[in-house]
């Protein structure tokens, strides 16, 4: 995501990166490269304007430093001013209420069935919430089967009502059911519609005046863009909705919705999703954004993902292994699906700083590291905890078992040797308490 943005803003600052100061010839070019950015990646012609305009003003009055340079004056300036513009900070949800209400909007095919067992998901897994999933999009038998399925994989109940055909009614019966089964958050999944119409906003309102939800949020389609903020902004006027969800955020290599959306509706963005899978789901911080359209990084959300998978109790007898030179193929497993546990490797990756915009033409497999598994599975309990008793027809067994060559088992054997070696160095420095490095992978 904003790929061709973060490229056209880095050629913006080349303008200005060799200057020695910022003066008003230089900084009117740089912004017309920034604006003409802006607009290239659909961002809205006013809102683009404006932000040029304001970066502009604060970049002249502003006191360049001897130890800042003005290109990295202005990229703070810009990185500080996306920010602001996608909302400055991250917005919670509102979760009062007995039980707490949340009613989903948005069009056909926006992805709002799916982002709701995402929402789900995330508020029982990481909230501590007892979530209720409520099918009232009555209109497409596929939506609420599709809610149903998604409620099953993520051990959710959905509550539905087939003959009914009333979704007002749904909704209030899905309230009395929550609170007599103690489920403390509902989720309303509604109807949408190829377009906005008047027949779906009437109904929505209706919903939304009849059940007084806590939450109202907007979910839309990253990928259309500019629509996406006018479809915003038509709801938004007749429903007065709490936040927006940026869904398919992952195939949009432009932004212009993210960066918009905000400033026309004035209401923040609250999520963002993208994939399929049910943890695919981002609390939106509008800071850590500006780092990655800006090709800084996002340092933060990954040792967040990371945090997520530790295991305090685990890591304390990996310590142990690590000072005593002990780290085996158990170890070394369990590391590998940690690792893949915490989402797609090429969106981890470009969350270290300098290292997305270098693998953006790479083909990452999502299964580089099945090989290095079925190798370690096909070894026996005892070549596992003790790799030096792998010798050569062993090597050959492993091979075989694996599906391998017994080049590529040597090679595991000797990464293993120099994992270990890494870590006790780390171990040795003093790094008590973490996980050290060494992350496994094919070379």
């Amino acid at each position: 995501m904003f790929e061709n943005l973060t490229d056209k803003l880095e050629r913006a600052f080349r303008l200005i990166k060799g200057e020695g100061r910022i003066t008003e010839v230089n900084i009117s070019e740089t912004m017309k490269e920034i604006r003409r950015a802006l607009l290239d990646a659909d961002v809205n012609y006013k809102i683009a304007k404006s932000f040029t305009d304001t970066v502009k003003d604060k970049a002249i009055g502003q006191e360049v430093l001897k130890s800042v340079k003005p290109g990295q004056m202005i990229v703070k300036i810009v990185h500080d001013e996306l920010a602001r513009l996608m909302g400055d900070s991250a917005s919670d949800l509102n979760l009062k209420g007995n039980p707490c209400i949340i009613l989903l909007a948005g069009l056909q095919g926006s992805g709002k069935t799916t982002f709701a067992g995402k929402l789900a998901n995330y508020l029982k897994q990481k909230r501590g919430r007892q979530p209720l999933l409520v099918a009232c999009d009555i209109y497409r038998p596929a939506a609420i089967e599709q809610l149903r399925v998604l409620g099953e994989q993520i051990g959710i109940p959905v509550y539905l009502e087939l003959e009914n055909k009333n979704p007002v009614s749904i909704a209030k019966e899905a309230i009395k059911f929550a609170r007599l089964r103690g489920y403390d958050t509902l989720i309303i999944d509604t109807a949408g519609r190829l377009a906005v119409d008047e027949a779906m906003m009437d109904e929505i309102a209706s919903i939304k005046k009849a059940i007084d939800p806590q939450e109202i949020l907007f979910v839309v389609d990253a990928m259309t863009g500019q629509d996406a903020v006018n479809t915003a902004k038509a709801f938004h006027d007749r429903l007065q909705f709490d936040g927006v969800v940026l869904t398919k955020l992952d195939g949009d290599a432009r932004g212009g919705a993210a960066l918009s959306v905000k400033a026309v509706v004035e209401k923040p963005i609250k999520f963002v999703s993208t994939g399929e899978k049910m943890d695919a789901i981002d609390v939106f911080h509008p800071d850590r954004m500006a780092d990655r359209i800006l090709g800084m990084g996002d340092i933060v959300s990954l040792v967040e993902k990371a945090q997520e998978q530790y295991d305090e109790e685990e890591a304390r007898k990996l310590q142990k292994k690590i000072a005593k030179n002990q780290f085996d193929f158990n170890d070394f497993l369990s590391q590998i699906r940690q690792i893949k546990k915490m989402g797609n490797f090429k969106d981890l990756a470009s969350m270290i700083p300098g290292v997305g915009k270098a693998i953006r033409d790479l083909d990452i497999d999502d299964n580089a590291f099945k090989g290095i598994e079925a190798i370690i599975q096909s070894m026996t309990p005892e070549e596992r905890s003790n790799p030096a008793v792998i010798n050569g027809s062993r090597r050959k067994r492993i091979a075989a078992g694996s599906g391998t060559t017994v080049q590529e088992v040597n090679r595991l054997l000797k990464q293993l040797d120099e994992t270990r070696r890494m870590m006790k160095m780390v171990s040795s420095a003093g790094q008590k308490g973490r996980i050290p490095g060494g992350f496994p992978g094919r070379r």
